[in-house]
């Protein structure tokens, strides 16, 4: 009996090309990570009680390209020594070991996905490289593998059919018989490294999560793009996908300068408590992100320039300044264009690592558009890059926005600009009209695309604005220019006096003076708040930072509930300025007339940025009362941020 089942299944072979054997291999491995993702939502399913058919369909679709990043990863050494293209890739012995390296990384990846089923339910978070760290000081490991085991049984039966399909399935398709009358010709060879360099092209890709050069290679928060909440994030990861992405990435370490919780908010809480003395207003409210403008490209921002002489690149911001409310010492809170969003629009800064980029990016948080949409306001994000650049679609449908316009939505597809995304005059009227279709109130935000490199304008525009001395220029006034057309647009339809229009940057860029490439130079940005009725005006030379967008926006609108944001609520003149930045492993914090340095153990510097511009003089030790009581703020945000993203804190327990 035994004989005819194993004569059947011997027969079940097919025989086909060494290139259709491996690619049958990564759909096997492909399918045992869907089995693992179908197991882990049963598993679990009491977390996802809200979670529906057509959600999870939604799930499994975007698990895929984070499945087939594991896999190549996974199966990296495996696909090369598999294409050599050299004769002795047939030899049996040379197959064999291909063949238990295959079994054996491939068995510990459903290891780590099986494992997670049960973990899981501890961590509410697909483990990732952190685990290493947590575990390496622990003697009982020995001990804890078997109870594992013994308790989770289930669990180890499994994995152990899982590898089993895999021993099973994978030479079930084999290569032919005969290849002796192509492996002495040198157009085999040349045949060979053709397809290794084609397979090459198309892992690299398979890694990236993607083609274009606009795709970021995929990261734990682009889960989010297809999650309804945070919690779903973890059904579409897969275990072996959260390590590699976390692997060089620096773990946040729970700190415990101050004892106490009470003792820690004396000196620093990011839960604001607002006591609105009257009922909130139903004002839009619109954000630009504007990418790549630094403060030094505006004239408003820079009197004392060239002599007084500066004439920037922007005369339509510059004009709008004048009629707006603008702090004039704003700052960034980090240096790329995926640590603005979670910044700008949920108070949560750059802090080691991006946020997007952390084990915490499924933690579950408060937006602007997630608390706002709670009162009845209609939430939208616009990117004019194909949709999921950045990862921004992820975030924002995780921040609560209810609507995405990207690429995808924009009507013509002859507006690209061939690089980044659609051009920001035509995206920029676009948007105009999408609000003007919106139930009021509203909250939007946009991130602008064309200030970027390679820095071109379109065709129609080349010579039109200044191209100044850096290639940055021109593209800054083509979207001050947008911005211009815009508000042009925007004020003639109803919606516009009742609106608060806040316009700020994602990072700087390329500079030209001195002054802005120091440590905090590279961090400038605008903060501008205007509103069409003039109510809002002046220029404030109090510091401002992108985390404090949220909190003032709430707080001019008189929102009454609790939150938690890192920013402050520049209308509250309670709640001292300060601006919190990170560069290479130094925390820069700014209070007063000071800059702050910190690398996590000691103090390296203290500089009075306002009068010492360039920062050449260190006042380390001669302020002993200012330094130490910069210390213990910088100290209690630290320990807020860390143990909040850790502890999963980033919201008010109701």
């Amino acid at each position: 009996m035994f004989d005819a089942w194993k004569q059947y299944f011997h027969g079940l072979k097919v025989r086909s090309n060494i290139y259709l054997i491996l690619a049958w291999r990564f759909i096997l491995v492909m399918l045992l990570f869907s089995v693992c993702r179908i197991l882990f939502y049963l598993f679990n399913s009491n977390f996802y009680a809200n979670t529906t058919f057509e959600g999870m369909l939604r799930i499994m679709k975007g698990g895929l390209a984070f499945d087939t990043t594991a896999v190549l990863y996974t199966n990296i050494l495996y696909i090369i020594l598999f294409l050599l293209p050299f004769t002795f890739r047939y030899n049996y012995i040379y197959q064999s070991i291909l063949k238990y390296l295959f079994f054996i990384t491939n068995g510990i990846a459903l290891l780590a996905n099986c494992g997670d089923i049960i973990y899981f339910q501890f961590t509410l978070r697909r483990t990732t490289a952190s685990v290493f760290s947590e575990f390496k000081h622990e003697t009982n490991i020995g001990s804890l593998l078997p109870k594992f085991m013994v308790d989770y049984w289930y669990i180890v039966i499994i994995w152990i059919a899982l590898v089993a399909i895999l021993v099973f399935a994978y030479g079930k398709i084999v290569k032919p018989n005969e290849t002796k009358g192509w492996k002495g010709h040198l157009v085999y060879f040349i045949n060979g490294v053709a397809l290794l360099l084609l397979f090459s092209f198309l892992m690299i890709g398979g890694l990236r999560g993607g083609f274009r050069h606009s795709t970021r290679p995929i990261t734990l928060s682009n889960a989010g793009q297809y999650v309804s909440e945070p919690l779903e994030a973890a059904i579409v990861l897969n275990t072996p996908f959260a390590i590699y992405r976390t692997l060089s990435k620096k773990s946040l370490q729970k700190i415990d300068y101050y004892k106490t919780d009470e003792a820690l908010a004396n000196i620093y809480t990011p839960i604001h408590t607002p006591q609105a003395k009257s009922p909130i207003k139903k004002q839009n409210v619109v954000i630009f992100i504007l990418e790549s403008f630094g403060r030094e490209y505006i004239k408003s921002y820079n009197p004392n320039l060239e002599n007084g002489n500066y004439k920037g690149y922007t005369p339509f911001l510059d004009s709008l300044i004048s009629q707006s409310l603008m702090y004039r010492y704003s700052f960034c809170n980090g240096r790329k264009s995926i640590d603005a969003m979670p910044s700008v629009l949920a108070s949560i800064p750059m802090m080691v690592e991006p946020y997007f980029l952390t084990s915490y990016s499924g933690n579950k948080i408060n937006s602007i558009a997630s608390t706002l949409r709670g009162e009845g306001y209609h939430t939208a994000f616009f990117h004019g890059a194909p949709n999921g650049s950045m990862g921004f679609q992820a975030f924002a449908n995780v921040a609560g926005f209810k609507e995405y316009y990207g690429m995808d939505e924009y009507p013509n597809s002859n507006d690209f600009d061939g690089m980044w995304g659609v051009w920001d005059e035509e995206f920029f009227q676009y948007f105009a009209g999408k609000l003007n279709e919106f139930k009021q109130p509203f909250c939007a935000a946009i991130f602008s695309v064309s200030s970027h490199h390679p820095f071109k304008v379109p065709e129609r525009y080349e010579g039109k604005f200044d191209k100044g001395e850096l290639p940055i220029h021109q593209c800054v006034g083509y979207t001050d220019y947008s911005l211009k057309r815009f508000f042009e647009t925007a004020s003639k339809m109803p919606w516009y006096d009742s609106t608060l229009f806040v316009i700020t940057n994602d990072h700087a860029n390329q500079s030209k003076f001195a002054e802005y490439t120091t440590n905090i130079g590279v961090y400038t940005g605008p903060f501008i708040f205007y509103k069409p009725d003039g109510s809002l005006k002046g220029v404030s030379n109090e510091l401002a930072q992108q985390i404090d967008i949220m909190p003032s926006v709430l707080g001019y609108l008189n929102y009454d509930k609790p939150f938690v944001a890192f920013g402050r609520n520049i209308f509250d003149s309670k709640q001292e300025p300060f601006v919190i930045t990170y560069s290479s492993s130094t925390y820069q914090l700014m209070m007063g007339d000071y800059l702050y340095l910190h690398n996590g153990l000691a103090q390296t510097g203290l500089f009075d940025y306002k009068n010492d511009i360039l920062l050449t003089n260190n006042l380390m030790g001669n302020l002993p009362d200012i330094e130490a009581r910069m210390e213990a703020k910088l100290k209690a945000i630290i320990q807020q941020y860390n143990n909040r993203m850790i502890g999963d804190k980033l919201t008010v327990v109701k």
